[in-house]
């Protein structure tokens, strides 16, 4: 709509023309006018902010402010904006310097506007008559949005038994008007409520805060589990914009039923004697809801068990109690037990409700009892050399049976060594076979045995006894020596550590002594190391290489005493490095073995000499005769009175195998096979009588090449 600017009246009154002729009159309409100010000035100028109200009414666009330049009195200004605001929203009459907003403004999308306004003189670029001035809109709140609330439906519960005044939930609703108008101050009230049962107003709510609480008592959920309200939110103090919205409430269970038994009294019976068994069974009812704390129950016996003999639980189904006994009753002391049980929850009583009690009557059943000895366990201190038929003690039970006549008779159950007897009538037990301290079925000098007791009963009854026999210690072990094979150099042989071991108690064993015996003390020496548990044997001379017995009489610290033989291997090696080179065989073909051997090998060259004579006295060919003496001769040596095994011990000395006759010393034989050689082959008889003589030769020559034909050292 095109309006003309007529300048009547004062500056703070407008007029304008519609296109229609009226005139209209705008009162009180913003100026703002550029200062005057030194040049030298460059910022622009803050005037006080300019207000819109939000979402006004049309037509559009709507004269907001007139910008005025006191220099317009002397020359025609021209007006523009600039910045953030003038994009469209806000225009300026170029000529009038009135400013228009162009379009609805909303608060809620942004509450201000600024943008800077300039003043220059017409016709003139770039001629500013003024500093530019800094122009603030803020756009003012209208109750254009109306509270909601932050959820629908509220959802919250509350114990049955609560209190009045108990706040059950907050309620709350926003409103994006001015926080700082009434346009968003909410207020809350409940419209209705369902069931109205039992009253119709259970509940209130804070009209600022939102909050409902509880407001009368006859919350049941029995009866009324769940509850809706319907409640409202109004903005401007609750007379503006209004919301609607629901809560919901569960009415949840409190402990406001006891539990009870279905009977008052119970009466059972239980054998005696029997732990763990199953006295009675008591079922109870409760009106809360299932499954919950509030009627899970649990029992309590209060009267009738001083002694602990019985236990009560629930059973799986919470609604149960299970009595059993932890303890066995014995008939012969109380026949009959009452039992006072109570009943609750698993959680307190939300009022005072009474706690309900049953009896529980229990007989109990006579039945025939094992004896039972006096102590469990006997414990007995005895000599392990204790003669045979000797006694060793009496060991007797006692039927608890009182009210019956019976006898108590015994046997034993167990006997590992079988050392033992028992008088089946007076459980007098004895030495039936000699005991040993040192025996396999004797643990930490104990040895134990297991007494049975039973009665004459026509199902009789057993009870078992423990006996433990402590073994005193006899010196009934000799010392012995552990290691009885060592290997020693014959130049500056290293000691040798021997460890003595014996069977009995430390009364009857270190420290030990030692002593050489015999021949055996020309050649070493043996003393007690400083635990007085090993001996220290030492070759004091060189000795052939051979295997020596060296006796050692080892004694007890009691004097008990024996000769211990070890077998010594000296070598030819010097210090504690033992390395047996020669003259020594640990393995391999024995002597009997070796004589059979060369039996065989001269019996084949006999064979074979007596059939070249005979082809060749046939073929009429002169052969050289074999030499005169052959070389065939035994090494036996003495080496010391001590070795050879028991009685003697055969060395060989395999080099003289090598060397000719003593009247041949040119003749070297070299034909000594070694072990890691193949043995040789004989060839087949020949077919041919005319090749007797080959068949002789490499006959002969495959002899000489086996390693087992003579003595051979590896």
């Amino acid at each position: 709509m095109a309006r003309k600017r007529f300048k009547f009246g004062s500056s703070d009154r407008h007029f304008h023309v519609e296109q229609d002729g009226t005139l209209m009159v705008i009162q009180n309409l913003p100026v703002l006018r550029f200062l005057k100010f030194s040049k030298r000035r460059k910022r622009a100028w803050v005037v006080p902010p300019l207000n819109i109200l939000e979402n006004i009414r049309g037509p559009y666009p709507k004269l907001v402010a007139q910008i005025r330049s006191d220099q317009d009195k002397e020359s025609r200004m021209e007006y523009k904006i600039t910045g953030e605001g003038a994009n469209g929203l806000f225009t300026i009459d170029r000529n009038t310097g009135e400013l228009y907003v162009t379009q609805p403004v909303d608060r809620e999308r942004r509450s201000q506007y600024m943008f800077d306004v300039h003043a220059n003189i017409a016709r003139m670029l770039n001629a500013e008559a003024e500093p530019s001035m800094a122009v603030i809109v803020n756009v003012l709140d209208m109750n254009d949005n109306k509270p909601v609330f932050t959820q629908d439906p509220f959802v919250a519960e509350v114990a049955e038994a609560a209190a009045i005044g108990f706040e059950v939930i907050t309620i709350k609703a926003d409103d994006e008007d001015d926080p700082n108008s009434d346009n968003s101050l909410v207020h809350y009230k409940i419209l209705s409520q369902e069931p109205k049962l039992p009253n119709a107003n259970l509940f209130a709510i804070n009209p600022v805060s939102g909050a409902i609480r509880v407001n009368r008592q006859g919350l049941d959920r029995e009866n009324y589990p769940l509850y809706t309200l319907e409640v409202e939110a109004a903005d401007m103090k609750g007379e503006g914009l209004t919301a609607r919205g629901s809560v919901i409430l569960t009415v949840t269970d409190s402990n406001d039923n006891a539990p009870a038994f279905e009977m008052p009294q119970y009466e059972a019976s239980v054998p005696e004697n029997k732990v763990g068994g199953l006295v009675v069974r008591m079922s109870v009812t409760d009106g809360d809801e299932l499954n919950s704390p509030a009627w899970n129950a649990k029992f309590q016996i209060v009267a009738g068990d001083k002694n602990g003999q019985f236990a009560v639980e629930t059973g799986t189904g919470k609604q149960e109690a299970i009595i059993t006994t932890v303890k066995g009753l014995d008939y012969e002391m109380t026949k009959t037990y009452t039992l006072l049980v109570t009943v609750e929850n698993e959680i307190p009583f939300a009022i005072p409700l009474p706690t309900a009690t049953a009896t529980v009557v229990v007989s109990v059943e006579d039945l025939n009892e094992a004896p039972v000895f006096s102590p469990t366990i006997q414990v007995v201190k005895r000599k392990e050399d204790l003669a045979v038929a000797s006694e060793i003690v009496r060991y007797t039970a006692t039927d608890p049976d009182t009210e019956r006549s019976q006898i108590v008779l015994y046997k034993i159950m167990k006997d590992p060594a079988r050392w033992l007897s028992v008088n089946p009538d007076t459980g007098l037990i004895r030495v039936k076979n000699g005991m040993d301290r040192e025996s396999l079925y004797v643990q930490d000098g104990k040895y134990t045995a297991l007494i049975m007791a039973y009665d004459d009963d026509v199902s009789p009854a057993t009870g078992t006894g423990t006996l433990e026999i402590e073994l005193e210690d006899v010196n009934d072990n000799i010392p012995s020596i552990n290691e009885r094979i060592i290997k020693v150099c014959n130049t500056e042989s290293a000691p040798q550590l021997l460890s003595v071991t014996d069977a009995d108690g430390p009364d009857f064993a270190a420290p030990y002594t030692v002593s050489l015996m015999g021949m055996s003390k020309n050649n070493w020496t043996a003393t007690m190391d400083d635990t007085g548990t090993g001996i220290i044997l030492t070759l004091i001379r060189a000795l052939p290489m051979g295997n020596y017995n060296v006796v050692l009489r080892v004694a007890d610290n009691h004097g008990l005493e024996q000769d211990n033989i070890v077998m010594a291997t000296v070598c030819y090696c010097t210090g504690n490095e033992v390395t047996c080179k020669v003259g020594i065989r640990e393995g391999g073909i024995g002597l009997p073995g070796l004589l059979v051997r060369s039996g065989a090998v001269l019996l084949l060259l006999l064979l074979a000499l007596l059939l070249l004579i005979f082809i060749r006295r046939r073929g009429g060919d002169q052969n050289e005769p074999l030499p005169p003496n052959e070389d065939i001769r035994d090494n036996v040596s003495c080496n010391d009175e001590e070795g050879g095994g028991e009685d003697h011990q055969v060395n060989y000395d395999p080099s003289v195998l090598h060397r000719g006759p003593d009247d041949r010393p040119e003749v070297f034989r070299s034909d000594v096979m070694p072990c890691f050689m193949p043995i040789a082959e004989n060839r087949p008889h020949p077919a041919n009588p005319e090749d007797i003589g080959k068949f002789i030769d490499d006959n002969l020559t495959a002899a000489d090449r086996d390693p087992l034909a003579s003595p051979s050292h590896c």
